[in-house]
């Protein structure tokens, strides 16, 4: 493996910290720069028993810190001689911090042309707005993830904890290796533009491609309707979550007669008769403990997942088997890592004191060097790249398409007889035939053959494929490879240097590793929908028509894969457990559990360090505007505004103990207001705030068009979660058609060419 990397942090937010701690845990030197009093997440309430908020300990465990005041002429030139000596500069500061700070990007550019910077923002790097706090549920809202999240008939919900912000980390880190890639072919770093509101669209693509396939507007379905639901158990709650074809394994699982009944026995039957079958489901449910159910569900392949909370994931035996949650019982323990490889490992380090590193730090060893890319100076990151994808629906096939937006030749693996399932995905109503237009936003861009690996044939054709790819991706139930003989033990014979990239639910080890999710699955098993949902109400999980735990999987195995390319291990088998990744997002939380015993419970869009923080309805049905106050400034010119200047001088903690007063005055003042006059005032008067806006919404604004979020034509597609500003992707090639490819990349032995599928190779 390559030396670490130098990575300079000036970051506030989440995302920013969040993406330095990548890096940090990846055993790079990370170097946090603090303004003289600290970063505001130190004193962040909750704090443990250091008087460090839970959050800041755990976004900033095993990095340096560095006292930076970038209001006076030496602390900017402090900056600049730490920039001398790095490889990456991770920031949030908004256009105006950054050119007051002497860090804009046209600076940046000319004066250290061989440093890479990854920008992450509400807005992106052009976006005056920028300057305002990066806050998850103005993102969400602007961004549209909101408006999937929760009951249709109750207000939209940020998804529990900082989502969108860990979402853009990943993209940030992302990111970042490709600028560094290009920088060691080109001799110049490039400047990655992240804005949190475009990754909260981007993840909401599904709501995109169906609004533009049939004109529905998607939106929220919650727990309690839809085809999976999430019910009562004894002792909590268990998600029911199935495919058509595994209706007979729920009647078997659930043994009562009732749900015989044939009209039942077909999909349609029972989308029109869900008042026959749910209530059996949920007699049945609330009669068994959750993790029994879960159990006895996992049994007949059914990807059935219960609701974990902090105090379950502390106690997981799946967790403590894999060493994702490590230290003695009884203590904090360090959560991590979120990736496991023979020569991949994760830093768990303490957080550092504030100003530990000064005065000037020394960066540590010697100055990074790395080959470039094959690729030319101005090409593609990861030209010549070769990528065999064998990823379905999202997880797997996602991870893919971002490789090839980014020049990696991927090419699609599937079994003639058993393709990619979201090929003939129901996108528009039970018993649709029509190819799935979610297909084509996970695929564009890509080859595609078909083997049968079940034979010989198939795969000696496997082989050959192998030993010219340098990654490999799948997302198979943990076994399936073996059976196949695709296993990465199998494949590193015939292809030292292949990097196999393993997106199983739960990892490729421990007590639970064979178990079977979906993206629903995973909000449940994570902790995620623990925390998600209204208050004194039960879980929310992202749904089906998110199944946010995919998209952030793909981000991050995308990002793992160009730094495993680039720094290395190569060679090795990546084991990423989809749940672990999510659960990560939590660490704050889990710490937080295991120092008080307090169960984390959903608190609604409510937020610690910030009051009010809510979405609020307006006067036109389902139209609602996001607040979110950090700062008491805020909070005076919100009180003068509504009507409420008493509270103007009230102090941050006053707020925070009348948030229901406060919340119902708000929604007084918002219910007689349009959306658009609410988002107006509140700007007007310095407030921060974001409409919440649906896909159809998203659709009229131009913002996500022009920064390529979404890529028009038929069918729409998703496009792209960020902005490289040294190169812009071309539009992707259709998704191709299964075996598209196959005379052109397969030999004459190969099952398909014999019998003659796929050979339109273009």
């Amino acid at each position: 493996m390559a030396g670490p990397l130098r990575v300079v942090e000036l970051a506030a937010g989440v995302a920013g910290q969040a993406c330095g701690r990548l890096f940090a845990g990846l055993g790079h030197h990370v170097v946090k720069c603090e303004p003289p009093e600290g970063d505001p997440l130190r004193g962040r309430e909750p704090v443990n028993r250091e008087g460090l908020g839970y959050t800041f300990a755990a976004l900033n465990a095993s990095k340096r810190s560095r006292r930076l005041d970038l209001a006076t002429e030496a602390g900017r030139a402090r900056l600049h001689r730490l920039l001398a000596g790095a490889d990456l500069l991770i920031t949030d500061l908004g256009p105006d911090a950054a050119e007051a700070a002497g860090i804009s990007v046209a600076r940046l550019r000319a004066e250290r042309p061989g440093l890479a910077a990854t920008w992450l923002t509400p807005f992106g790097l052009d976006d005056p707005r920028s300057g305002s706090h990066r806050d998850s549920l103005l993102a969400e809202s602007y961004g549209g993830l909101a408006w999937m999240i929760g009951e249709p008939d109750r207000a939209p919900l940020s998804l529990g904890g900082e989502q969108t912000a860990y979402a853009a980390a990943f993209v940030g880190f992302f990111g970042a290796m490709l600028a560094l890639r290009r920088r060691a072919g080109r001799g110049t770093g490039d400047v990655v533009d992240v804005a949190l509101c475009d990754v909260a669209a981007y993840i909401d693509w599904k709501s995109d491609v169906s609004h533009a396939h049939d004109g529905r507007v998607p939106t929220r379905t919650g727990a309690s309707r839809g085809p999976w639901r999430i019910l009562p158990a004894a002792d909590g709650w268990v998600g029911v979550v199935f495919q058509p074809e595994q209706w007979h394994a729920v009647v078997g699982l659930v043994g009562d007669p009732a749900l015989d009944d044939p009209v039942l026995r077909d999909e349609a039957g029972r989308t029109a008769h869900p008042d026959r079958w749910w209530p059996v489901l949920a007699r049945w449910a609330v009669a068994l403990p959750k993790r029994e159910i879960y159990r006895r569900a996992q049994q007949r392949g059914l990807p059935f997942g219960y609701s974990a909370d902090m105090a379950d994931l502390y106690t997981d035996p799946q967790y403590r088997a894999r060493g994702f949650l490590g230290g003695p019982d009884g203590t904090v323990p360090t959560v991590g890592p979120i990736a496991q490889a023979a020569g991949l490992h994760w830093h768990t380090g303490a957080p550092p004191a504030l100003g530990g590193d000064d005065p000037e730090p020394v960066w540590p060893g010697a100055a990074a060097g790395h080959a470039g890319p094959e690729g030319g100076p101005d090409g593609a990151p990861l030209a010549g790249v070769v990528v065999l994808d064998l990823g379905t629906i999202t997880a797997g096939a996602a991870t893919g398409r971002l490789l090839a937006d980014y020049g990696a030749t991927v090419i699609k693996v599937e079994a003639p007889d058993r393709p990619d399932a979201f090929r003939l995905w129901p996108s528009s109503g039970p018993g649709t035939e029509e190819p799935s237009p979610l297909f084509e936003s996970n695929n564009a861009g890509k080859l595609a053959v078909t083997l049968d690996l079940k034979s010989e044939a198939g795969r000696a054709e496997m082989a050959r494929l192998v030993g010219g790819a340098d990654v490999l991706v799948e997302n198979f139930t943990v076994g399936v490879t073996e059976r196949l003989g695709i296993d990465h033990a199998t494949l590193r014979e015939i292809n030292p240097k292949l990097i196999s990239v393993s997106l199983s639910s739960q990892g490729q080890s421990g007590p639970e590793a064979h178990g079977r999710s979906y993206g629903s699955t995973l909000d449940l098993l994570s902790g995620l929908a623990s925390v998600t949902g209204y208050p004194g109400g039960g879980p929310i999980w992202s749904s089906a028509d998110v199944n946010y735990p995919d998209q952030l999987v793909s981000l991050f195995a995308a990002g793992l894969v160009v730094h495993c390319l680039w720094l290395g291990p190569r060679g090795e088998q990546l084991d990423v457990s989809q749940r672990e990744l999510v659960s990560w997002t939590l660490a704050d939380r889990i710490a937080e559990y295991a120092e008080t015993g307090r169960v984390p419970a959903p608190e609604g869009n409510r937020r610690a360090g910030s009051t009010p923080h809510d979405i609020y309805r307006c006067v036109d049905a389902d139209h609602w505007v996001a607040i979110a106050c950090h700062r008491d400034t805020e909070r005076a010119a919100l009180a003068d505004l509504i009507g409420a200047a008493e509270w103007a001088e009230k102090p941050d903690g006053w707020w925070r103990e009348h948030q229901d007063e406060v919340d119902q005055v708000i929604a007084n003042w918002t219910k007689v207001r349009s959306r658009a006059e609410c988002v107006r005032a509140l700007t007007g008067a310095g407030v921060p705030c974001a409409p919440v806006y649906s896909a159809a919404d998203r659709a009229r604004q131009p913002r996500f068009r022009e920064r390529r979020v979404v890529l028009d034509g038929v069918p729409k597609r998703k496009g792209f979660p960020m902005r490289l500003l040294g190169y812009r992707p071309p539009a992707p090639l259709p998704a191709p058609d299964l075996g598209r490819d196959n005379a052109a990349l397969l030999g004459a032995r190969s099952a398909g060419a014999r019998h003659g599928e796929g050979c339109n190779a273009h």
